[in-house]
């Protein structure tokens, strides 16, 4: 990539990850008017118009539009955690509950309410916070 190190086996893959810099998104869905860097990532989206959920749990009756849902749901039943904190035994199903479990340890509040001087290291916390002003 010429905008940042990193490198790709294929031309292909080096396109879609330059949109990253670029901001251009020309998959467009023609239901919404969402856009997307890449064909899969709109391929998955425009099942939530059209109902397909082709991505069925083993364990259970439920279904997802993307592959990736569908692993993520899986460790429910695994009881797999592979996102592990650096910081303490925790450890999570999900890269985005690892994340705002950091913030407890770097005591980071990236959520800052326009009202009063308070801030929170989880969004759902500040939402709540909000319902009092």
């Amino acid at each position: 990539c010429t905008h940042c190190p990193k490198a790709f086996r294929d031309r292909s893959a080096l396109n879609v990850h330059q949109r990253v810099h670029t901001r251009e998104r020309p998959f467009a869905c023609d239901s919404c008017p969402k856009t997307f860097k890449d064909k899969q990532k709109l391929t998955v989206h425009q099942r939530v118009h059209t109902g397909e959920l082709p991505f069925t749990c083993s364990h259970c009756p439920k279904a997802y539009t993307g592959k990736q849902a569908l692993i993520r749901h899986q460790r429910v039943h695994t009881g797999e955690l592979p996102f592990p904190c650096n910081s303490c035994p925790k450890a999570f199903r999900e890269q985005s509950t690892l994340t705002a479990h950091k913030q407890i340890h770097t005591g980071e509040r990236p959520y800052a309410c326009a009202h009063c001087p308070k801030a929170f290291s989880l969004k759902s916390s500040l939402t709540r916070h909000q319902q009092v002003h």
